[in-house]
Formats: C-alpha cells, sequence, structure tokens
C-alpha cells in the first residue's frame, strides 16, 4: 500500500490544497469522499468558523478530513486548540514553522504535513517527528517560495526519510507520474480543484481559471517579501505598477487586503485576486471531485502502470 495512503487511511495519495475562501466543509467532504484527503482552510478564520465547517464536513463525509493551518494568522493559538479538541486526524501547516505546536499535536494524535519551500526546513520538520512534508514549488497558485516542483521534489526526497507530498503544478495524471518519478509519495492539488462543481467560489473564479493562458498566472509582492501567484487582471497589474514605482511595500500590502474575498465570494474580476497555479491553462472543464480525482489515477497508472496509488 502507498505510505502516503496508509498514513491517512485514505484510498488515494491526493491531498487537496487547503485553499484560503475556497477549501470549505463543502469541497473537503466531496474530496475525501472521492478518496482523497479534503483539507479545511483555516485561513485568517477564528476559531468559532472553523468549528463549523468541522461540523458540516463531519455530516457530509464519514472519511478522513483535515484541516490546513495558516501559522500567520491572529487565530493560530486557538484553532490548535480547536485541532485538539475535535480531534481532527491531520493538519498540514504554511506560512511559517509549526514546531511549538507540535508536541501537543503529536500527544494528540494529530498527523502534522508541513508545507516546506527548502531542504533545509524539511530537515527540521524532519527532526521534529512531522509525519511526512508538503514540497510546494513556485508553481503553485497563491503564497510561494523560488525553487520549482521540478528541482526541489527530487532533493528533498533525497534529504529526508519521512514520505514526501509534492505540489505546484499539478493537474492531471501526468503531473503525479512525474511527481512520484521524482521521489514524491503523493501529490497536493489545489487549482484543479477550484474547478470542481463541488468548490463554492463564485462562478467568475472558474471562469478566469478557465480562460487563462499559459502566461496568465503571474506573481505579485516580490518586493514585500510576501510573493503571491494570481491570475492577471486589474488588481494584479495595478500592484506590479506599485512595485516597479518603488512605492512603500506596506502601501502595496494594502491594496490587497480584501481581495481574496472579492474573488471567491463576490466574482470581482478586475479587484479579486485569482489565486491559481500556473497549471490553470490546461483546466477545460468543471466536474465532480470523484470524476477528477479517478481521471487523474487513471491517466497517471497508464502512464506509470508500476505506480503506487
Amino acid at each position: 500500500m502507498n505510505n502516503i495512503c496508509e498514513l491517512l487511511n485514505i484510498k488515494y495519495p491526493i491531498i487537496q490544497g487547503g485553499m484560503a475562501w475556497v477549501a470549505d466543509a463543502n469541497l473537503a467532504s466531496a474530496v475525501s469522499n472521492a478518496g482523497g484527503l479534503g483539507l479545511i482552510a483555516g485561513g485568517n478564520a477564528p476559531k468559532d468558523i472553523i468549528r463549523e465547517e468541522i461540523h458540516k464536513c463531519r455530516n457530509l463525509t464519514d472519511k478522513t478530513f483535515g484541516v490546513n493551518v495558516m501559522l500567520l494568522s491572529p487565530f493560530v493559538d486557538e484553532i490548535i486548540d480547536l485541532i485538539i479538541e475535535e480531534k481532527i486526524a491531520v493538519i498540514t501547516t504554511g506560512a511559517g514553522n509549526p514546531a511549538k505546536y507540535i508536541d501537543r499535536l503529536k500527544e494528540a494524535n494529530v498527523k502534522i504535513i508541513p508545507v516546506v519551500p527548502s531542504i533545509a526546513l524539511a530537515q527540521r520538520m524532519e527532526k521534529l517527528k512531522a509525519d511526512a512534508v508538503i514540497v510546494e514549488g513556485t508553481e503553485a497558485g497563491g503564497h510561494i517560495g523560488e525553487l520549482t516542483t521540478m528541482v526541489l521534489t527530487p532533493q528533498v526526497a533525497d534529504s529526508v526519510s519521512i514520505p514526501v507530498i509534492a505540489a505546484g503544478g499539478i493537474a492531471d495524471g501526468r503531473g503525479i507520474a512525474a511527481a512520484f518519478a521524482l521521489g514524491a509519495q503523493g501529490v497536493q492539488v489545489g487549482t484543479r480543484f477550484i474547478c470542481s462543481e463541488e468548490c463554492n467560489v463564485h462562478e467568475n473564479y472558474k471562469t478566469m481559471v478557465l480562460k487563462s493562458k499559459d502566461r496568465d498566472a503571474i506573481v505579485t509582492g516580490r518586493i514585500t517579501g510576501h510573493p503571491v501567484r494570481t491570475l492577471k487582471n486589474k488588481l494584479a497589474k495595478d500592484i506590479l505598477s506599485m512595485e516597479k514605482q518603488g512605492i512603500d511595500p506596506e502601501e502595496i500590502d494594502k491594496k490587497g487586503i480584501g481581495s481574496l474575498r472579492l474573488a471567491t465570494k463576490d466574482g470581482d474580476i478586475h479587484n479579486g485576486s485569482f489565486m491559481a497555479g500556473q497549471i490553470a491553462s490546461i483546466i477545460k472543464d468543471v466536474k465532480p471531485c470523484k470524476d477528477i480525482i479517478e481521471d487523474m489515477v487513471n491517466q497517471a497508472k497508464n502512464i506509470m502502470p508500476s505506480i503506487k496509488l
């Protein structure tokens, strides 16, 4: 059996990305019911909101699901408390180092899978007894690092003994086969699940992904130290213009406040932040999570018959 499947008690080693304002109970339960690992995004939401999503998810699936914890959230301490109270099986973490919480989570039998952008952080997570690591390349949507999935995955796989999950630039079975060839034992998929029937984002968000071209997923915020990959629109162009003009990074950060909500809930195609990965342009349809996952798995097996899925 695949190590990730055994670790998480899931059918396929496919983890849904913890996308803020996107990954709710509806999407997470659909992915889990389809055999993957669905995640509820903690984002910057307070404890009560996430508790409600956890309870909704439990009503929609009896399969394993998890919570993505954003370590920069002002509510991170209470979210960790909630995860322990609710006996969540697994968490992924992003935007920081979860070291200070690992002992408590381990005592509560929570599986911990941090997102890492480098070999050094992956090795540190292994020493701290993380159960696996998600290696996220710069191709991914949202907040990104510098190295690509193609180069980072094999380097981390060679550097740690815990399972490696590849993320960034994976939206079909070809991506899964490539990730496994590079040493990964699982994949994390984000952008593809935006265009699922069960994803509750505004239809304009899905349309933006479906109509995107190969060079439309661009990076803003490099000058602020918080680079983000989003689809090209007025907001993204305005921010890039501000960066070129040398405007104060704090002013640039302010420009993006609330923009993710404008994209996901209001569908504001001009002022919303439509976070998506570079692989967005190969996505051409909206279909159920079950079909997305099964199509991915079948394609990967056809390419690599020996693959452990």
